[in-house]
């Protein structure tokens, strides 16, 4: 048993050693150096907060407790995700399953080899960047050698229970589900974690940290989160092991240590006999096509390709693939259910933000928050854009041949994928900026402001995904949309943040000397006219050129392959 599975191990484990080229060890520091930098900046912050709320006399152990509380359950909720995605992945959709399950060996032996890929694949990330959390817990505290033990088992622990917890999800819903609607899955599931995202996130009500009136009973605040620290949930057994390490209670430590360990193995064991059982024959179910989720759209009869009939033909049956590919692709919906969830809670935080009650006079508040949402809102276009945009050139998969030998250039193909993004997203974000903004009621000037931006910040965005995503495509991957973690994926992200935050300080000085002057009564000099003129200048300047050159340098770089 122990001999098969690392024989199906084997090859990850060999694929996974450092490869001697110099482009792949320059992108291994590449990441290092930037994951580095996000581990410190976390455990910074977290050093300096937990150290102030040991500052706060009678409060602060409980301030730092609940904190903890907090951040594992986020931890897990992550972990959930990350394994739900991942253990379909592994389980049902590899491309190598059918010759694994061609082997001679055990469905239980693949499962298990399977099962321990995707625990590692949907794990390493969160520990990596929850590390910073408990370290900085460990130092403040001043722990001692055995804390940071037993909080890595704890670690470890959790993210096998939600690794198992998740598998048990993937196993009985393929086999419940229809053949052919196992990717169904993804929709049903993204459905329940957007839901459980909203219910969590009102229930621990962040508004009210801007409330002054709530100021002095943040402890009252906190308690709120009591009802997710329930004695039965794996998230309390793993807070608790913690925080008794932290106060060198050992015996209390280790008996909720026993207990999430018990409960892992019970986990396995129970994984392990369902798999034996059903596992296989979910698997013949998801080699069967899938069937649609929904009814084709037809505008009077005709079908919606009719709207695209201002293109060539080779350009019109470029645009109609790329938008079956995406609608008749189900993994793609509990993502859009997901982001829906976002822009909700999103919008509705900013409606329930007591800015009338705020020390500061409500304009300043009103326009601040504004200036800030421009920010957020491009933030949240440049996630979306590099989970949907970026592996948009990699979704052509090995038949990217086609389209080299397709009468149809290679900008056109570019520039169609940009389009088809482009509008949708641009729709999203302005009506995201527009809501927002009413719901702040803020000044016309603002108003204005803002969705001017964000109109030429989508385009840049947009551009800069397609053309990066053109430039490090990966039409090898059995998962496209992975792509986004890849080097061209965090390339993507920085530079759009870089982007974005460029864009956003070019345009807070002007905007400040606007508001100071409009505020006192007072006229612009010549000289603030005309530094007002080149700030704006060059952000549209920065917008235009990350329109054109990365869809330039993507097409380039596809032409020569």
């Amino acid at each position: 048993m122990i001999n098969a599975v690392w024989t199906l191990l084997t090859p990850r484990l060999l694929s996974a050693r450092p490869s001697v080229q110099n482009n792949r060890r320059s992108r291994f520091f590449f990441f290092f150096f930037i994951g580095l930098i996000f581990w410190t900046g976390a455990f910074l912050i977290f050093y300096r907060v937990l150290t102030y709320f040991q500052s706060v006399q009678d409060f602060g152990d409980i301030l730092a407790m609940k904190l903890l509380s907090m951040m594992i359950i986020t931890f897990f909720t992550l972990l959930l995700f990350s394994s739900i995605i991942n253990s379909l992945s592994h389980l049902y959709l590899s491309r190598d399953l059918s010759l694994l399950h061609s082997l001679p060996v055990s469905v239980v032996d693949i499962f298990r080899s399977r099962w321990l890929v995707s625990a590692f694949d949907s794990s390493w990330m969160v520990v990596a960047f929850s590390l910073p959390v408990f370290l900085s817990y460990g130092l403040v505290y001043h722990a001692g050698i055995f804390y940071y033990l037993i909080t890595f088992t704890a670690i470890v622990c959790m993210c096998m229970i939600a690794s198992a917890l998740s598998s048990m999800v993937v196993l009985l819903g393929a086999a419940i589900l229809p053949a052919g609607k196992i990717r169904t899955l993804f929709v049903i599931l993204g459905v329940l974690l957007a839901v459980l995202l909203v219910v969590v996130l009102r229930l621990i009500q962040p508004e009210q940290l801007v409330n002054p009136d709530s100021f002095a009973s943040v402890v009252l605040y906190l308690n709120s989160v009591q009802a997710l620290n329930l004695p039965y949930l794996p998230t309390t057994w793993i807070t608790d092991t913690v925080r008794f390490a932290l106060k060198s209670e050992w015996s209390s430590s280790g008996l909720n240590l026993a207990l999430s360990t018990s409960f892992v193995l019970f986990l396995l064991f129970i994984n392990e006999t369902t798999a034996g059982i059903i596992y296989f024959r979910g698997f013949s179910r998801a080699q069967t096509t899938p069937k649609r989720l929904f009814k084709p759209v037809t505008l009077g009869g005709k079908s919606w390709e009719v709207l695209l009939n201002f293109l060539s033909r080779p350009a019109r049956a470029f645009a109609v693939k790329e938008l079956r590919s995406f609608f008749r692709d189900s993994t793609q919906w509990p993502q859009l259910f997901l982001i829906c969830a976002l822009i909700v809670i999103y919008l509705y935080n900013f409606s329930v933000l007591p800015l009338d009650r705020a020390p500061i006079k409500t304009i300043y508040l009103q326009n601040v928050f504004s200036f800030l949402n421009v920010g957020l809102s491009a933030f949240v276009l440049s996630a979306i854009a590099a989970r949907f945009v970026f592996p948009a050139v990699s979704m052509e998969g090995e038949a990217f041949w086609i389209i080299q030998s397709a009468p149809v250039s290679m900008k056109t193909f570019l520039w169609i994928k940009f389009f088809l993004y482009y509008l949708p997203l641009l729709l999203l974000t302005e009506t995201l900026i527009v809501a927002s903004n009413i719901l702040l009621r803020v000044t016309p000037f603002m108003m204005f402001l803002s969705v001017l931006t964000i109109f030429f910040l989508v385009p840049a965005i947009v551009a800069l995904a397609v053309g990066l995503g053109a430039r490090y495509p990966d039409f090898k991957s059995e998962n496209p949309a992975m792509s986004a973690t890849s080097f061209g994926g965090v390339l993507f992200m920085l530079l759009s943040f870089s982007l974005i935050a460029s864009v956003i300080i070019l345009e807070a000085g002007p905007v400040y000397r606007i508001f100071m002057a409009e505020l006192h009564g007072q006229a612009l000099s010549v000289k603030q006219i005309i530094r007002l003129a080149l700030s704006f200048s060059f952000a549209l300047f920065l917008c235009i050129f990350a329109v054109f050159y990365p869809m330039k340098l993507g097409e380039k770089h596809l032409l020569k392959r």
